[in-house]
This record gives C-alpha cells, structure tokens and sequence, in this order.
C-alpha cells in the first residue's frame, strides 16, 4: 500500500480530528495530495489538496474554515485538521497522492492516483 491514513475516530459534533497520510517507500513531495472521502452509498467526493509546486491549498465549500491541510516534508506525511466537525462529515477519509494538477485546484477525484486503505471518521453524539 502506497499510502497510508491514519487518525480517524468516533467523535462529537463540534470537536476536532487530524488525519495523517504517510507514504511508503516514495516521497509525497513531487505530488499533490488530496483528501477524500466517502460515506455509505455515496460516490467518493474530493475534500481538500495541496499541490507540489507552491503547496497551495484548495477545499470543497462545505469544509472550508474548518480544515486545513498542510505538509511536512522531512516526515513525509500530509495532515487533514478537521475542526468543528459535523455530523456530515461522516465518512471514510482516504488521501491519494497523484500527478494532476487540475483535480487538486478543483478538488476532484484524479482519474489515476495512489490510493490508501481509508480511515473511518464518524461523527455523532
């Protein structure tokens, strides 16, 4: 597995999470990295990105303010802040690391990328 999520959880509404997407055995810096995610019986939907060239950073409406994604390049991760958490966020968080920048301006799903095994977040009270 290229990628691995780590960080989800059970939490209430109005708390806060980071996910962490590590790389395993490549570097994450010449990609860019999304978040994604995907709840039950719903098409996989682009959350956050950053990109490679000038680590700019692009979200879906409904997460701006809320999230933040960011690099650290000498752990070789990426993180998703996920504060004030509702509970439609629910869902299985994955982060990719492709090579287009178009999907991460847009904040879409590439059409080719490397895909982890997902972590589970779960909103509710």
């Amino acid at each position: 597995v290229p990628v691995v999520e780590s960080g989800g959880g059970l939490v209430q509404p109005g708390t806060s999470l980071t996910l962490t997407c590590a790389a395993s055995g490549f570097t994450l810096d010449p990609y860019a990295v999304g978040w994604f995610r995907q709840a039950p019986g719903k098409e996989r939907e682009g959350v956050s990105c950053i990109t490679t060239s000038d680590g700019g950073t692009y979200y879906r409406d409904s997460v701006k303010g809320r999230f933040t994604i960011s690099r650290d390049s000498a752990k070789n991760e990426v993180y998703l802040q996920m504060n004030s958490l509702k509970p439609e966020d629910t869902a299985v968080y994955y982060c990719a690391a492709h090579e287009d920048p178009l999907a991460c301006f847009s904040v879409r799903v590439p059409k080719a990328a490397s895909w982890g095994q997902g972590t589970q977040v779960t909103v509710s009270s």
